[in-house]
């Protein structure tokens, strides 16, 4: 076993990540950029070390930099989290190079699975069902013909990309070209691969996911479903296992599928098959070949510490649970919390926390990287924690994942949390009657957005009662409040408060 892992990752999944090192007696070590220097990833770590300027470039995704360093700190191996170099096959190789074990699947393995023109091809040889589209990367002069011939709408993916980046729905024909355009910069600029391919765009699938262990002995097995399709710009916000869709006999079908899949890729360590359902047939969709965001509802459904096995698995390990040993135990479910106004438009909203109180009691767990202090920069994704929520029936977890949101208390930027707490209040969502359109189909950012110009327009007045009030006497001030009442009725949306003659509007929600 490992004595020593670098996590070459920030914020909660290397908190995360190190809390199960720590189980396991293992010594670990944090890279932190400027703007991380004092985070608690940095801090709770046994050794930290600088890897460079806040941009991600310059920090968390120079390779380099991050092998010198783990080189220098003399670890065994470097766990990548998610996001920044987890996906990355030259970086997996450059830790074997340097005779550090990289925790995740071998640098062949992945670029086979990871990308996804080349996973369309050998899953698609296998006879196994793959969404219509092209498996080569489009090129102008076939791009029309390839889209016709499947039908409008389509959707142009990056073969390198995730998290919904460079990905893209087109209509009809005419925004064809300047689609393709903006897909292929985006790619460029977030993976360094301009690579686009194009599939048939399902109107209303629901994105289904199964999570895989594979060691390097030839065992590979599932731990069942995760149901992801609550998403916006294809970026999922809620997950939840199991799948309403699923019975016994589904989950074993498409589990096998997935297994077979990560045999075909020789694929080792945790990772992720994924599959869109129209309502009759599971089309493959990708493989993500590292940890997931949401993979603590699978942990809590089967009671295994995925960590903890990418580790074991990582080391030569054989696994030491069968499938038939798997017993799931619940219903578990996930809100992704990030830092962005969904009152208006889903602006990012960086800064610093000034007052941070999670939810608890039972069935409620809690990852995040945060205490009052923490700063949410710029520079990196925008999630800075999860809640997640176990109970012995959907209905429960839906019921207590409201109550536990809230509960949660962020001050100093906006939170998506009303967006949350919009979803689990919608009767289609607490029945199950989900699919990845279901945000805009239900129209709930439209809502939020309507709301955040409402609760503007009042804080304007507001703000004009309360500047025509400040000349009046105190007792005026007072008297002036008891007969307009409007202002009162301001709540839930704001509040001002009043001390001596200092008058301050919040713009923060109340709960």
């Amino acid at each position: 076993m490992f004595e020593k892992i670098l996590v070459a990752n920030r914020g909660e999944i290397a908190l995360r990540v190190m809390r199960t090192c720590n189980e396991m007696g293992i010594t670990t070590v944090a890279i932190y950029s400027d703007i991380d220097k004092n985070a608690l990833h940095t801090r709770y770590a046994d050794e930290a070390c600088y890897v460079g300027p806040s941009p991600s470039l310059q920090s968390y995704l120079n390779a380099d930099k991050i092998i010198e360093i783990s080189k220098e700190a003399g670890v065994d191996a470097i766990h990548p989290g998610y996001g920044f170099l987890a996906e990355n096959p030259e970086f997996a190789f450059k830790c074997v190079e340097n005779k550090i074990i990289f925790i995740g699947p071998d640098s062949w393995a992945m670029a086979k699975a990871g990308d996804k023109i080349a996973s369309r091809k050998f899953v698609k040889k296998e006879g196994i069902p793959v969404t219509p589209g092209s498996d080569e990367a489009v090129e102008d002069n076939d791009a029309l013909e390839i889209a016709t011939a499947i039908g409008f709408p389509v959707i142009l993916k990056s073969s390198a990309g995730g998290g919904g980046i460079s990905m893209g729905v087109v209509e009809d024909k005419k925004d064809l070209f300047k689609q393709l355009e903006i897909a292929r910069s985006s790619s460029l600029s977030a993976f360094g691969n301009p690579n686009i391919f194009i599939e048939k765009y399902l109107i209303k699938p629901r994105h289904i996911e199964f999570q895989i262990l594979a060691d390097r002995h030839g065992n590979i097995i599932h731990l069942g479903e995760r149901e992801c399709s609550i998403q916006r710009r294809f970026q999922k916000l809620i997950e939840e296992t199991p799948s309403v869709v699923f019975d016994e006999k589904t989950r074993q079908e498409i589990g096998e599928r997935a297994v077979e899949i990560a045999r075909l890729a020789e694929y080792t360590n945790a990772g992720t098959i994924e599959f869109l359902y129209d309502g009759n047939e599971f089309y493959f969709n990708e493989v993500n070949a590292r940890l997931q965001v949401e993979h603590p509802i699978t942990e809590i459904i089967t009671a295994i510490d995925l960590v903890k096995n990418q580790i074991k698995i990582a080391s030569g390990e054989t696994l030491e649970y069968s499938q038939k040993n798997i017993q799931f135990k619940g219903w578990a479910m996930e809100c992704r919390i990030n830092a962005e106004d969904p009152y208006n438009n889903f602006l990012p909203s960086p800064g610093v926390i000034t007052r941070y109180e999670p939810p608890g009691s039972i069935g409620v767990r809690i990852d995040s990287g945060l205490v009052v202090g923490s700063e949410i920069p710029t520079y990196y994704d925008s999630l800075f924690a999860k809640v997640i929520t176990w109970g012995d029936s959907r209905g429960t977890v839906v019921v207590r994942m409201k109550r536990a949101l809230k509960e949660m208390h962020v001050e100093g930027i906006d939170t998506n949390i009303p967006f949350h707490l919009k979803v689990l209040e919608d009767k289609s969502f607490q029945k199950g009657d989900i699919d990845t359109t279901f945000i805009n189909r239900k129209g709930i950012i439209d809502r939020l957005r309507e709301e955040g110009e409402k609760h503007r327009i009042e804080m304007t007045r507001t703000a004009a009662v309360v500047s025509a009030a400040i000349a009046l006497s105190d007792e005026g001030i007072t008297n002036y409040l008891k007969v307009d009442k409007k202002v009162n009725e301001i709540q839930p949306f704001s509040k001002w408060r009043m001390s001596g003659r200092h008058y301050q509007i919040s713009r923060r929600p109340l709960r």
